[in-house]
């Protein structure tokens, strides 16, 4: 323990060193325009979004201890899996001894998503190759979703990995706090593991006002009951299969109907 102690201050040195080299050739310039160092941008950034995230680290680590799993393992998901609605599906899983298989294939289903945030999110601005590596592991819906809403000129490399270490920090560091404290709650408290469902519930409530149609809430509404009725009890993957098939084949209708208008204008 005393080792890991004197460790520690050189560990976080060498992560921060890191993610000092991580930048762009823009980074000087962003820098003197901010006129703030990057890990205070990044700071400012995360804040609003680590508010969200630490109450919801703290019921997934509650979560963790009322399964009857070790404290240790809320460190363990957090830091190692980092996938937010994955991880409240994963800790039911190993709690009820589910095949690794099974939590492969969930895994991939619900983190399909990740696939497309890659195609937008700015990770060319990374130079340095563990800082990069780190950036796409950490590539969360929260992450994306601030990239995406910050103006391109306050992201330099920095900036981005910065916010990406902080959000991190937030989660792990309240499912840790969640752990803890859930050793003294009674297992009487029911609920926690619908903290997440329910923000999710609430995002899409905003994101179907946003959108004009009702089209994929209607799909996903659907896939889910079909999956109820083919097999309730793989209901997951097999709604989460069927959603991105719908996803993908009414992109590539779009995309020809798209292509045949251009066409028929021209």
């Amino acid at each position: 323990m005393r080792i890991l102690c004197n460790r520690k201050p050189r560990i976080l040195y060498y992560i921060f060193m890191v993610i000092e080299s991580s930048t762009s050739a823009d980074t000087t310039a962003v820098d003197a325009h901010t006129q703030s160092p990057a890990w205070r941008r990044a700071f400012q950034l995360s804040l609003p979004v680590g508010i969200g995230l630490l109450p919801l680290g703290i019921a997934l680590g509650i979560l963790v201890v009322q399964q009857g799993l070790n404290p240790w393992w809320a460190m363990v998901f957090t830091s190692l899996i980092y996938a937010g609605s994955l991880e409240f599906i994963a800790v039911g899983m190993v709690a009820a001894m589910t095949p690794l298989p099974y939590i492969a294939l969930t895994a991939l289903l619900v983190n399909f998503r990740h696939i497309f945030y890659a195609l937008s999110f700015p990770l060319n601005k990374v130079q340095n190759p563990l800082a990069r590596f780190y950036s796409m592991f950490a590539l969360t819906d929260e992450a994306y979703a601030m990239s995406v809403t910050t103006d391109p000129k306050a992201l330099s490399g920095r900036v981005i990995v910065f916010s990406q270490l902080f959000l991190h920090s937030y989660w792990v560091g309240g499912a840790i706090l969640g752990a803890t404290a859930g050793q003294w709650i009674p297992d009487s408290l029911v609920g926690l593991d619908f903290a997440l469902t329910a923000l999710f519930v609430v995002l899409s409530i905003e994101a179907m006002r946003a959108q004009s149609g009702f089209v994929i809430p209607t799909a996903a509404v659907t896939c889910a009951l079909l999956a109820r009725l083919i097999a309730p009890e793989h209901v997951l993957p097999i709604a989460m299969g069927g959603f991105v098939a719908f996803l993908i084949v009414r992109y590539v209708v779009n995309q020809r109907t798209i292509q045949q208008k251009a066409r028929t204008d021209a």
